[in-house]
């Protein structure tokens, strides 16, 4: 994910490698207590990750942890039952950027030091309480985003250097997640993907003003341009939702690399037909490669089960809802909280340097919405639209031509 415009561009010549995954037991948080008194949630979990058809190098992360020890869950070979207690547990995937060495560091900074500062700030907590839990995640990703931020104005061979990050945090039989970039996170429930998290984009962004339709938004070619990520830029302003998981859920959380080629129903259909984490993972990282597979693809697959958890009913909301925690964003207020530039071409350029006036980022945004609303005029309304222009092109036209008469007789 190089850095110019935060597009993703794709690398020839590839040596296709995965990275060893596993899956393992581990503690986690407290739901309401289950009729015969048990109160885990039993969360089965696998990930994966894959360099994908065309790169060389992979620059994504994925990271699971449980929150009652602080340590990170390492894989094996097959998933594994998670019984949660106290402090919950962490699912992270970030996608990095800035060329290989780069993006795979800012990846793996993204999530150390979301762990390192929830070890700290809630683990060693007094006080559990779905507030604290999300004001710690906002903390642990906002101190993300200024570590990479500070790496790479210190050491300029990773000027530029990002990555994106889809942060879940599971609390009782309560989902919190902290979003910044276009990785994703769906529930599939009842056989259908819902979308839990906003994609921070150009495109996501032109589908909200109304000009473009997503399927539109999903088929252009400047789908992959996206508003934030962790790094760029000295501040962030962190998504934070909710959503409350059912016995039976599956969560899927994943790099664009995924999202960007599988729709949500394939994604569904592949979660549902299996009771195996780890196929449903393989499954996913072979259909976005058979779909071309031109950037990394991750994957983490965790099936929340157990007594403790409820059935869901018809009048469960599922879906992108925020969390109000000061500091985070807001739908009202999505458009001044995200700007259009938030990024320069060159991120830590010498003070006192000028930057212009329209950064490229903004550019881009202006091409791409001229681009995309040419696109969907036709050919009927291009002629109308040059019939009623022609009366005024000839008024102009004679106004100048008078103007110069005028000139010519003044000064000749």
């Amino acid at each position: 994910m190089p850095a110019t415009f935060l597009a993703r561009s794709q690398q020839s010549n590839p040596e296709r490698t995965s990275l060893p995954n596993d899956s393992v037991t581990a503690s986690a948080s407290i739901p309401s207590p289950s009729p015969d008194g048990d109160t885990r949630v039993e969360a089965r979990v696998f990930a994966l990750t894959d360099v994908g058809s065309t790169r060389e190098h992979n620059e994504d992360t994925f990271l699971v942890a449980d929150l009652e020890s602080g340590m990170p869950v390492e894989f094996a070979s097959a998933p594994r039952k998670i019984l949660t207690s106290g402090h919950g547990l962490l699912f992270l995937v970030a996608d990095g950027m800035g060329g290989a060495a780069s993006g795979e560091l800012a990846s793996s900074m993204a999530g150390d030091t979301v762990l390192d500062v929830l070890r700290e700030q809630w683990v060693n907590s007094g006080s559990i309480s779905e507030d604290n839990f999300a004001e710690a995640l906002r903390q642990a990703t906002d101190t993300a985003n200024s570590r990479i931020h500070r790496f790479a104005r210190e050491n300029p061979e990773h000027r530029g250097m990002g990555t994106t990050a889809t942060i879940a945090g599971l609390l009782g039989d309560r989902l919190f997640l902290a979003q910044v970039g276009d990785s994703r996170a769906y529930l599939i429930r009842d056989g259908q993907a819902q979308q839990l998290t906003k994609d921070q984009s150009l495109m996501q962004r032109l589908v909200e003003a109304g000009e473009l339709t997503q399927d539109e938004a999903d088929a252009s070619d400047r789908r992959n341009i996206i508003l934030q990520a962790l790094g760029p830029d000295a501040h962030v302003t962190i998504d934070l939702t909710h959503q409350q998981v059912r016995r039976g859920d599956t969560l899927i959380i994943c790099s664009d690399g995924l999202s960007g080629l599988v729709r949500p129903s394939e994604i569904a259909d592949i979660a549902s037909m299996s009771h195996d984490e780890r196929e449903i993972c393989q499954r996913l990282v072979d259909r976005a490669n058979e779909l071309g597979g031109p950037d990394n693809i991750t994957v983490i697959a965790v099936r929340f089960d157990g007594s403790s958890l409820q059935e869901s009913n018809s009048s469960d909301a599922v879906g992108y809802t925020t969390f109000p925690l000061r500091g985070t964003l807001s739908d009202e207020t999505r458009e001044e909280q995200i700007p259009l530039s938030p990024f320069r071409s060159d991120p830590t350029p010498p003070y006192g340097t000028a930057m212009p006036v329209r950064s490229p980022l903004e550019e881009e945004f202006a091409r791409a919405r001229a681009a995309e609303q040419d696109a969907l005029i036709t050919p009927e309304v291009r002629q109308y639209r040059k019939k009623r222009v022609a009366p005024i092109r000839i008024i102009l036209f004679i106004i100048a031509a008078l103007v110069i008469v005028w000139l010519f007789f003044r000064y000749f």
